[in-house]
């Protein structure tokens, strides 16, 4: 397997006489080019306090970087005409974390107040090196800097229980992480289909849980449960010496790594280890994939022995990760099993609790307060706060960003990890030619235009915003270089959105200077996505008329469209303004790079007009900002919306759609629809009736037709066109009321919980 050495830091090689363009990634608070360059030659040499230990180690971390490159060896604190400086000193400006780095033809100095600065300045510089062995100057811009983190919790995640991956590449992706910048590595280390830590008082969980059929082959979740006697070959774990170099090892490079110890859910790879931890305590083997048909996954919460396990579990993880934080998961519990076990309803009736959720919050605050007894902080997904919140607990949202809204309102700390944009298993270009993937759509510049301060937090609630995360589930991802592909350059974007002020953003910036670690990424064969290149069509409506506006995020590249339904070559139409729509029509839109169509297929959308189109929405109940489709009128852009969740449907949590539009004068109708999705999974039902109202002067209404739901409600995904069909008569205003269910149907995972609506298109004929 290739291996990229921890001096992973990317660079663009010198070729040319002229000063080079500075290309940092993230991009500094502050940065002044100046002219020269400082050159590190056989008469540089390192500069710091020997006294200081941290800074000797920083400064073999630097002298590393360049013998590596250049074969160049730098001396410490010995005179030579020209230095690198390496200074501790207290500047309040830049916080624990930042550093001023200054660039002369005779020096380059890096002050910082701590180690962690002192890194960070030197990551700077490197991105101005050569990042592979070279014969070239060693020249380094003439700069100012002055730079700093935006937020403290700048982290990546892997997951290495759907896919084992070595210890070397642990390492490599540690690299990529200390390249950008990035501090927390979050190590998903144990879930249902495998265990991989090594705990010295349980083996089992190692021998039995690390291990598994080889059922590769096959998609995620069509693969066949094991049988008895087949041989388990596929797997690995870590053992906890392992476990300490690569801790050591990201700790050099300013890195903290996070682990995570899954449960109460999650837990069949360890149930297959020892059967007493479930509730049924029968045998079972261990998953294959995502078969979880007569699968115990759940921890008994009702066994008090379950808990002696997970405490001694924890005391071996605390013991070797020095981390402030430990993840103990906490998501997607199926409480099924504590509703049907005898030891887990005698608990619920002695402890007083009303439910399985305030039981699944007994098991959290437990195990919070034993890890709090450890002098550590817990963190887990957002699931831990139903049932109510433990004490001291930080919450990392990723259904969205409902649950690290509510935390910070409790005045608990928050990690933003929404699936959109920030789940990096996603696809991040056209899914007709990409690998295959979960699911899910998050471009580079989704990810680069995340803020993980919701507008919704004000007040000083934002202060509980850590930062944010990307997550990379490995269901579909078997390989290194496919772990590379999709991170790569979706990491780099989070990088700048983590670390950059607000101010400093921007995308054409930002796009320009990636260009230079492509190039990079080339010349070492590393795995990485070139780009989106399908156009991004978006309706609009402006003053009552409705457009179309196309978007490349690719690179000085160029759009070209039709609207006649032929696919798009060099000779269309090119795209230099919003494009009207005024007939139903199909739009198709390719991305071109040099003269070169780039799109291997056309992105189209279809418009149908009808008296609607182009007019304002307005809601008695307000659509949720995490589903607002293309904005406030999505209901009238002339799209319909489809299976896809996340793209043109407004959403509604527990509420009635209840939507007025104003057509602007009296039309006749005879014909008002409106478009809703079922998704079950996702708590998205049909709602129990859809009335059709009409309005002279937008006060009094009168109603034309109540449509009942037909679509059964353990239907998993439906698209179902409520229509009422009445007598032509003319009217200015419609109203249409969409009645929510009063709670998520029986035998659905959110029983009795609000459920959404979701709605496409308001249709007026």
């Amino acid at each position: 397997m290739k291996r990229i050495l921890f001096y992973l830091l990317i660079a663009l090689p010198l070729f040319t006489t002229a000063q080079q363009k500075i290309n940092i990634i993230p991009q500094p608070v502050s940065l002044q080019q100046n002219e020269g360059d400082f050159i590190i030659d056989n008469n540089t040499s390192l500069q710091y306090n020997p006294a200081d230990k941290s800074l000797q180690d920083a400064a073999n971390f630097f002298s590393s970087y360049i013998n590596h490159i250049s074969g160049i060896e730098l001396p410490s604190n010995i005179h030579k005409s020209k230095f690198v400086e390496f200074r501790l000193s207290k500047t309040t400006e830049i916080g624990d974390e930042g550093y001023l780095l200054n660039v002369s033809p005779s020096s380059i100095i890096i002050t910082a107040n701590t180690r962690a600065g002192i890194i960070y300045g030197m990551q700077s510089v490197f991105q101005t090196l050569p990042a592979i062995r070279t014969n070239a100057v060693l020249q380094v811009p003439c700069m100012q800097v002055k730079d700093y983190p935006r937020f403290k919790w700048r982290g990546m995640h892997l997951d290495v229980c759907r896919h084992f991956f070595s210890p070397d590449f642990v390492k490599e992706y540690i690299d990529l992480l200390a390249s950008y910048k990035m501090n927390v590595f979050h190590w998903h280390l144990t879930d249902d289909q495998g265990w991989r830590i090594e705990i010295k008082k349980y083996p089992k969980l190692t021998s039995v849980g690390a291990w598994r059929v080889d059922e590769t082959s096959k998609i995620w979740g069509d693969r066949p449960q094991a049988v008895a006697g087949e041989p388990e070959t596929y797997g690995g774990y870590y053992t906890q010496q392992q476990i300490k170099d690569i801790i050591q090892y990201a700790k050099e490079r300013n890195v903290t790594i996070v682990p995570e110890i899954e449960m109460p859910g999650h837990s069949a790879a360890a149930i297959a280890a020892y059967p007493f931890l479930s509730c049924s305590q029968k045998p079972q083997l261990p998953m294959t994939g995502g078969n979880y048909k007569d699968v115990s996954s759940v921890l008994c919460v009702g066994n008090d022995s379950v808990f002696t396990f997970m405490e001694n579990v924890l005391s071996e993880v605390i013991n070797l990760f020095p981390s402030e934080y430990i993840h103990i998961g906490g998501d997607e519990v199926d409480k099924t099993s504590w509703k049907n076990c005898p030891k887990c309803q005698a608990l619920k009736t002695k402890l007083g609790l009303k439910d399985e959720e305030e039981l699944q919050s007994y098991f959290i605050k437990r195990i919070e307060k034993f890890i709090v007894s450890k002098h550590r902080k817990m963190i887990g997904w957002d699931e831990i706060l139903e049932g109510g919140l433990a004490p001291e607990a930080t919450v990392m949202s990723w259904r969205g960003e409902s649950g690290g809204i509510a935390a910070a309102k409790m005045h608990h700390d928050v990690v933003m990890t929404p699936g959109t944009p920030l789940y990096f298993d996603h696809y991040q270009a056209n899914p007709a030619s990409e690998p295959l993937a979960i699911g899910g759509f998050n471009t580079l510049k989704m990810v680069y235009d995340y803020n993980p301060i919701p507008q919704q937090l004000q007040g000083g609630y934002e202060k509980y915003i850590l930062g944010a995360q990307a997550n990379l589930w490995t269901e579909y991802i078997t390989t290194p270089e496919y772990v590379e592909y999709m991170v790569l350059p979706r990491m780099l974007a989070l990088a700048e959105a983590v670390w950059t002020p607000l101010s400093e953003k921007n995308w054409d910036s930002f796009n320009e200077r990636l260009q230079t670690q492509f190039k990079d990424f080339g010349q070492r064969s590393i795995n990485y996505c070139k780009g989106n290149f399908r156009a991004d069509i978006k309706p609009s409506i402006q003053n009552g008329k409705l457009f179309a506006s196309l978007f490349s995020e690719i690179y000085q590249s160029e759009i070209y469209y039709t609207t006649n339904g032929e696919t798009p070559t060099i000779q269309s139409e090119k795209y230099t303004a919003p494009v009207p729509i005024d007939s139903t029509l199909t739009l198709k839109a390719v991305i071109a790079v040099d003269g070169e169509i780039m799109s291997k297929m056309p992105a189209q959308q279809s418009f149908v007009m009808d008296k609607a189109v182009g007019k304002n929405v307005v809601y008695t109940n307000p659509v949720s900002p995490y589903y607002m489709a293309d904005g406030p009128n999505s209901l009238t852009d002339g799209v319909r919306g489809t299976v896809n969740v996340g793209k043109y449907w407004h959403g509604f949590a527990g509420k009635d759609l209840i939507a007025t539009i104003d057509l602007g004068q009296e039309e006749n109708i005879h014909t008002i629809s409106i478009g809703c999705l079922q998704h079950y999974r996702d708590w998205i039902m049909m709602p129990q009736w859809v009335k059709f109202e009409i309005s002279d002067d937008g006060k009094n209404f009168t109603e034309v037709q109540t449509i009942n739901n037909d679509i059964p409600q353990n239907e998993m995904t439906a698209i179902k066109e409520f229509t009422a069909n009445f007598s032509a008569r003319n009217a200015r205003y419609i109203r249409v009321t969409a009645k929510a269910l009063d709670g998520l149907p029986k035998g659905h995972p959110g029983e009795g919980q609000p459920a959404w609506i979701f709605a496409d298109e308001i249709v007026v004929n």
